[in-house]
């Protein structure tokens, strides 16, 4: 299984768990996070949701290339990042807090799946980084659209996407996108992390969440998310995208 998923005391939790493959996003992977929401939407016992990844190497290493690869035109990327942008509107907007617990390093569409969330909390020894312009293409899973709708500093988010740089947890903390850097394990680092909001009822959390969604609702964000999945599959059919993603895949 590329995938587990665990509801106990109210804390309902996916985990990508493909720690061999740095947990990248396959399509099991997408079929495993649709699961996932499909049973906490509408369940009222789900107080907070938690995405991770398997291990203490990777939270998520974005999308799985060898897979990924195949994909040669943007006609044929499109229905992939699309999905999966969907998807991500989808974790943005469940009812309760969602938490990014960082296990490990997230690059690429890795950082998209975190910034969906609520809240990123990241191990002292992770690091994360917007790298898909290394790649020849920008996010195409909506992240870009969900950084700059959360963010709200335009050019610190748009120099964070551009450089395509990876970045230590303290300087991900300094830019605003960690919410917080935990030490020890990542069960403690949760724990911590909800030990104030989790003395509150639920509808508390619940409530505050709908203010957000009811604005990217009318912004029309998942619409922005989708068009940004349009224009990277456009770069995905580019010659440039396919020699840097080879170049990529012989140096593994």
């Amino acid at each position: 299984m590329s995938y587990t998923i665990a509801i106990e005391n109210g804390i309902a939790t996916f985990t990508i768990d493909r720690p061999e493959m740095r947990n990248a996003v396959n399509y099991a992977v997408m079929e495993g996070l649709k699961q996932f929401l499909v049973r906490i939407e509408e369940n009222p016992d789900v107080a907070f949701a938690v995405i991770t990844g398997a291990g203490d190497r990777a939270f998520c290493s974005g999308g799985d290339l060898s897979e990924f690869h195949s994909l040669r035109t943007a006609d044929e990327a499109y229905p992939m990042l699309s999905k999966m942008a969907g998807l991500l509107y989808r974790v943005a907007t469940l009812p309760m807090p969602v938490i990014a617990l960082l296990n490990g390093t997230a690059v690429g569409g890795g950082c998209e799946i975190a910034t969906a969330c609520d809240y990123r909390i990241i191990s002292s020894t992770a690091k994360a980084g917007f790298i898909q312009g290394t790649l020849a293409i920008t996010t195409g899973w909506g992240g870009a659209t969900l950084l700059f709708e959360k963010d709200g500093k335009h050019d610190r988010v748009l120099r964070l996407l551009s450089e395509a740089e990876v970045h230590t947890a303290d300087q991900m903390l300094e830019t605003g996108w960690a919410t917080e850097i935990y030490e020890g394990t990542a069960e403690e680092g949760l724990k911590k992390f909800l030990a104030k909001m989790s003395a509150h009822h639920p509808s508390v959390h619940r409530a505050y969440k709908t203010i957000a969604i009811r604005k990217w609702t009318a912004d029309f964000m998942r619409d922005r998310m989708i068009e940004e999945s349009r224009q990277c599959s456009i770069l995905w059919g580019s010659d440039t995208h396919h020699d840097a993603v080879a170049q990529f895949l012989s140096k593994k």
